[in-house]
């Protein structure tokens, strides 16, 4: 190893009370057990709970265990961002607290860095979830990486180690719709995954709701990808063609044969369904006009309320 070389770890909190004396225990055996020295930073994402309390506490018996508090709930990518802005480390490493992805593996993170690679991410290949989530994801992963003009990682999480040279690149991506997944993957390096099978929570219920994870998915589709836009215009291009088709078919049978033109069922369908898919477009272009005016403003990713050692 080189000497003088340091790793940060940024772990977002959001209500993790029950399991951060666990986290603290063995992400401290792991850090410890690499002969490095090492900063953590634990950011408070507006938590309701004791977690603060834990982290100050923390910070009271070891100076390396720090903490950001945010003035209020802002994201998970958000609490990811404050603490890569106040990080002092040559490698930087994002675990989250509920122990789904082992600190355990960080020593294999840290041997590939040491080969060269300034991106590491782990790579699920199993999770401790139903069959349809675990499908679901799949195919949302899989579909993403189709329409997303960079090439994105099947399967991957926050789960990574950055080379400090990796870490500055993506400080400087502004965006406030942040998924971090993604902006990793874009800013490029030479990177390599390590599969892992990801685990139980350690304790207490999963903290994103199925809101939060569409809203998440959204992100990623939105922020990487304008196929749904192309979509839309292509969609656009077959309604018309098929309109202008029957209009040919109406008129012909309305001048040249004696055929009588029945349709207010079929019509009243299409007519529905055209108005269905004009709304579904509208939501489309808003939902990237929203990302634009979001942009515009210009406000601050998150807000810090209190720092406890930095």
């Amino acid at each position: 190893m080189t000497k003088g070389q340091k790793i940060g770890v940024i772990v977002p909190i959001y209500n993790e009370e029950e399991n951060l004396p666990e986290l603290k225990r063995r992400l401290s055996l792991v850090l410890d057990s690499t002969g490095l020295d090492y900063e953590v930073i634990l950011v408070d994402d507006g938590s309701k709970d004791g977690s603060l309390n834990l982290m100050r506490e923390y910070n009271a018996k070891d100076p390396r265990w720090k903490a950001l508090s945010l003035s209020r709930n802002f994201s998970h990518g958000s609490a990811c961002t404050a603490g890569l802005d106040y990080i002092d480390a040559d490698a930087v490493v994002f675990v989250d607290a509920d122990l789904q992805d082992p600190p355990e593996l960080i020593p294999e993170f840290i041997k590939k860095w040491r080969e060269g690679y300034e991106v590491v991410f782990g790579a699920r290949t199993g999770r401790p979830e139903s069959f349809l989530r675990q499908a679901v994801t799949g195919v949302f992963y899989r579909l993403l990486n189709s329409m997303s003009a960079t090439p994105l990682p099947l399967d991957a999480g926050i789960f990574s180690l950055l080379d400090r040279s990796a870490a500055d690149s993506l400080k400087k991506l502004p965006e406030r719709h942040r998924y971090l997944t993604g902006l990793r993957a874009w800013v490029g390096y030479k990177q390599i995954s390590v599969p892992y099978e990801r685990q139980s929570r350690h304790a207490s219920e999963p903290k994103q709701s199925v809101a939060k994870l569409v809203s998440l998915a959204f992100d990623a589709i939105f922020g990487f990808s304008s196929t749904p836009l192309r979509a839309a215009t292509l969609l656009g291009l077959v309604m018309a063609a098929g309109s202008f088709l029957f209009s040919l078919d109406v008129f012909y049978d309305k001048f040249f044969t004696d055929k009588p033109i029945i349709g207010w069922s079929s019509t009243m369908v299409l007519i529905s369904w055209t108005g269905g898919m004009i709304l579904f477009t509208l939501g489309i272009i808003g939902e990237y006009i929203g990302r634009i005016y979001d942009e515009i403003k210009q406000r601050p990713i998150y807000l810090i309320k209190e720092r406890i050692g930095i």
